[in-house]
């Protein structure tokens, strides 16, 4: 059986939500992007809102039961818990590798 690679989804979905803004200070938007821009920064705000904060503590917490119950490996339950931190920590951890990188 050939295995396929699937992506991450939780990195997926912090390196589009880290990325978008910066990408569009570095260049500048191009004329006509100002629609683009605002609908991957809406996608943002849903992506880290209160819908997927809510989301997410209900994975954890419902993930943590399965952990204690026998129902689901320790190391799946732990790839969700750290999905989760990834995604809603991507500004953050950005932010520090970009500090590392320019030194300050």
């Amino acid at each position: 059986m050939e295995k396929r690679f699937v992506p991450n989804m939780a990195a997926a979905f912090g390196l589009a939500a880290a990325f978008p803004a910066r990408a569009a200070q570095i260049a500048g938007d191009p004329e006509g992007a100002g629609v683009i821009v605002h609908a991957v920064n809406w996608l943002q705000g849903t992506l880290l809102g209160t819908a997927a904060t809510v989301a997410a503590v209900i994975a954890v917490a419902a993930v943590g039961f399965m952990m204690l119950t026998g129902r689901i490996n320790w190391r799946h339950g732990a790839v969700v818990v750290l999905g989760c931190f990834i995604l809603f920590g991507a500004a953050t951890i950005v932010g520090g590798i970009r500090a590392a990188a320019t030194g300050g």
